[in-house]
């Protein structure tokens, strides 16, 4: 527990971590996404997030209004990489912050959680640039794999990244996907981290799904 204190501090700094205890973080925060389930519950009141990108200042800024973890609960919405200058001390921030407080943050997977995207809008480029190598980039590759697609606040709001797809009918539906992978081009897995974000007002029927959209 002090190892993970001294990285949370050290991450608050916008300073990333050595590479051999980013592993290590990283080691620790797949074992506990390998416990929860692709539609993560969640009870309010907690904070939604949407995408950082890599602003780290920004992320700052929302827990200083928003409320520090874990006093705070919060869901972020995916999109922790890419674009921003600071991808990677954003994204080790948040992992410590799981790493210590798992059941107070929770950390739904977005489209730029991937191995393609993040080649193409600066998250690989940025690891190589600060550690002199990509190994910091695969081992945050591991944990985007491992990373929810949901969460389910109170049994009737519907969180993910992107939005819904003609492939899923039932939540149920969205349990079983097998997220441990690269997202796929095409499916349900693919839709639910690609279409137009929302945050959905699910009534259950039958196992049906219903819902409101709310734009994020």
């Amino acid at each position: 527990m002090a190892e993970i204190e001294k990285w949370i501090e050290v991450a608050k700094e916008c300073k990333y971590l050595p590479e051999n205890d980013l592993k290590k973080l990283c080691d620790m925060v797949c074992e506990l996404l390998l416990e929860e389930s692709n539609v993560q519950p969640v009870s309010s009141p907690v904070t939604v997030c949407g995408d950082i990108h890599g602003q780290f200042y920004d992320l700052m800024e929302l827990f200083r209004t928003g409320g520090q973890c874990p006093d705070t609960n919060y869901i972020f919405m995916g999109d922790f990489v890419d674009r921003g200058y600071y991808s990677l001390e954003t994204f080790t921030l948040l992992l410590t912050l799981k790493a210590r407080w798992p059941d107070k943050i929770v950390l739904l997977r977005g489209n730029h959680e991937s191995r393609q995207i993040t080649q193409i809008y600066g998250f690989y480029d940025e690891c190589q640039s600060k550690y002199g190598n990509a190994n910091a980039w695969r081992y945050c590759c591991k944990v985007f794999d491992l990373l929810t697609v949901a969460a389910i606040i109170d049994e009737c709001v519907l969180c993910v990244h992107g939005g819904l797809s003609p492939d899923i009918k039932t939540i149920d539906q969205i349990r079983t996907i097998e997220r441990n992978q690269e997202i796929p081009h095409k499916g349900a897995f693919c839709d639910i981290l690609l279409k137009i974000k929302i945050i959905l007002k699910v009534f259950i029927n039958s196992s049906n799904l219903n819902w409101t959209i709310y734009p994020t």
